[in-house]
């Protein structure tokens, strides 16, 4: 068993969908990042990848190659799982946090916990989404941006 921490984050810009856990959120701003900025995505993938010891998902999927631009980060994370599974290792559970003042994700959580448990594999039991926010504190507090941490566990397979 290995555990893994990933934490990312992208500014809230206008013109911009807003996608976190792979759930487009209708709101006045978007996430601004060479992909799609599913900060929540990104943050599992460096998550998955730091646990397994293969770097990190700027290595893995480099803004510099522009195969990535606009990517949809679920497609990121089947691959991030996938290259997992080519290392010897799968995912066991999942556990994130979302940072923002607004929107509110409480409507949107179950389907982010959906969609990641699919991809990676797992029962819906075993990933957790929450959200919180920082009490008008920060960047995040602000509403300049948007910041998630993930927590796994992965095992040999």
């Amino acid at each position: 068993m290995r555990v893994g921490h990933g934490y990312d984050v992208h500014r809230l810009d206008e013109g911009r969908e807003l996608i976190l856990g792979g759930v487009k959120i209708e709101y006045e701003k978007g996430l601004l990042g060479h992909s799609d900025a599913d900060v929540l995505l990104h943050a599992v993938c460096d998550a998955l990848l730091g646990a397994a010891a293969l770097g990190d998902i700027g290595l893995l999927f480099p803004d510099s190659d522009e195969k990535y631009r606009d990517a949809d980060s679920m497609v990121l994370l089947g691959k991030t799982v996938n290259h997992l599974k080519t290392n010897g290792f799968k995912p066991v559970n999942i556990d994130c946090t979302v940072i923002c003042q607004a929107p509110k994700l409480r409507p949107f959580i179950d389907t982010m916990r959906a969609n990641i448990a699919r991809v990676c594999g797992l029962d819906i039991s075993l990933v957790s989404v929450k959200a919180t926010t920082e009490e008008g504190l920060g960047f995040t507090g602000s509403g300049e941006g948007i910041a998630a941490h993930a927590v796994v566990l992965i095992e040999n397979t």
